[in-house]
């Protein structure tokens, strides 16, 4: 791997970043359908997300460290890296928590509401970044040295995540029931 500051000179990071999208953008549909399998409407959020802990386990641990291995890494970890991690790994599986929590808190049926939750999700996340990444690391000139197309493109996500909501597939309003009411006879 590269450090931060050397030039890239391929692509490779472009592909690493859709093979997060194709995941993540699958992540709340296979979790609903854990959740659901489990056959536990009470638990069955909480023994899908068990599994995803076994998942981060095998493929977050059990992983870095064959590569470190392999590398012949230094087994050295400063602790302001360790807390940095720690804390990222600690919001990764809170957020992760959270998406069971919506399902589970979300009017039935919840199957409709998974694309609305993700929705919310992955429109609010870039947005959440760019200004968290924005406080810790100011740019140049401070908030007033951001040019209006970054603005543009935080009200352009917020308004993706809300028409994708608003206007999923499936979602136009419903017709109200025509009853039939018997009519008298009328007199002659």
């Amino acid at each position: 791997m590269q450090p931060d500051s050397a030039p890239q000179t391929s692509f490779t990071w472009l592909a690493f970043a859709f093979l997060t999208v194709a995941c993540w953008g699958v992540y709340g549909i296979f979790l609903h359908n854990g959740q659901t399998q489990m056959g536990d409407p009470v638990n069955g959020r909480y023994k899908a997300f068990l599994f995803v802990g076994v998942a981060y386990f095998l493929v977050a641990v059990l992983a870095p460290l064959a590569v470190l291995k392999a590398n012949g890494a230094n087994w050295s970890f400063p602790a302001t890296g360790m807390g940095w991690s720690l804390v990222a790994g600690i919001v990764g599986a809170v957020g992760a928590f959270g998406v069971l929590l919506a399902f589970g808190a979300a009017p039935k049926p919840v199957t409709a509401y998974v694309p609305v939750v993700m929705s919310i999700i992955f429109a609010g996340a870039p947005v959440v970044n760019a200004l968290v990444s924005i406080a810790i690391h100011p740019p140049a000139g401070g908030w007033a040295g951001i040019r209006w197309p970054f603005w543009l493109g935080i009200l352009l996500a917020a308004a993706g995540g809300a028409l994708v909501t608003t206007f999923k597939p499936g979602s136009a309003p419903t017709k109200p029931a025509v009853t039939q009411t018997a009519q008298k006879p009328q007199a002659q």
